[in-house]
């Protein structure tokens, strides 16, 4: 994903486009063929990130495979079905720049779980991985609607300016749901954190009546 992201800035993002109406580069320059080259690399991985899907039910982890991880692998190699054929470029594009750069941290995190109960103080940070894919939604929808604000806008396929602010908005309401459970009601924070909430809300309780609900 490091290298993904790299290539975008190089094809397009940190080398001319504008962060606005920036439209689809169909030449055969060589700064076009390096962005379809990197949309079609990007395209891959979406398949290539279904094997978290495939690991979290080998290792029998089913309450990790929840409706938003389901549904977030499953519509993406669609969705960028069609930028990757009609519009590799553009501002349809930074959605996935932005994508490129919050997997580096979240693969990140799941390299140090994946160490052992040793690296859990390692991880409190968990609650601010969340945090910055929600400033990705966030960021994705404002940037895509400028689309229906702009004047004249000849972005060659505006099917994909729909696509991705459909899925700016879903994934935004997705993930502040996620965030909700798993963190307003302490359910998915890391063990090291569970026990300090625990610990905390059990200072507090006077002469000790009140009942725990059980961390999933």
């Amino acid at each position: 994903m490091g290298s993904s992201k790299t290539q975008f800035v190089m094809s397009g993002w940190g080398t001319g486009y504008s962060f606005h109406c920036d439209l689809v580069d169909y030449t055969d320059s060589p700064q076009g063929m390096r962005m379809a080259a990197v949309c079609w690399l990007y395209y891959f991985s979406k398949f290539i990130e279904m094997l978290d899907t495939i690991f979290f039910v080998l290792r029998k982890r089913n309450n990790q495979v929840t409706f938003l991880h389901v549904y977030h692998h499953s519509i993406m190699p669609f969705t960028w079905w069609f930028g990757v054929r009609f519009a590799a470029g553009g501002m349809g594009t930074f959605h996935a720049l932005l994508n490129c750069v919050v997997h580096i941290f979240m693969y990140s995190y799941y390299g140090l779980t994946a160490l052992g109960p040793n690296y859990q103080k390692f991880l409190w940070w968990k609650k601010y991985l969340t945090t910055i894919q929600l400033i990705q939604f966030v960021m994705v929808t404002s940037h895509i609607s400028q689309y229906f604000f702009m004047n004249n806008c000849p972005y060659q396929f505006p099917v994909f300016v729909y696509i991705i602010g459909m899925y700016g908005l879903i994934f935004l309401f997705l993930f502040l749901n996620f965030w909700y459970h798993a963190y307003t009601k302490g359910k998915r924070l890391p063990k090291v954190l569970q026990a300090q909430t625990w610990a905390h809300h059990s200072n507090g309780v006077m002469n000790g009546n009140a009942n725990h609900e059980k961390d999933e």
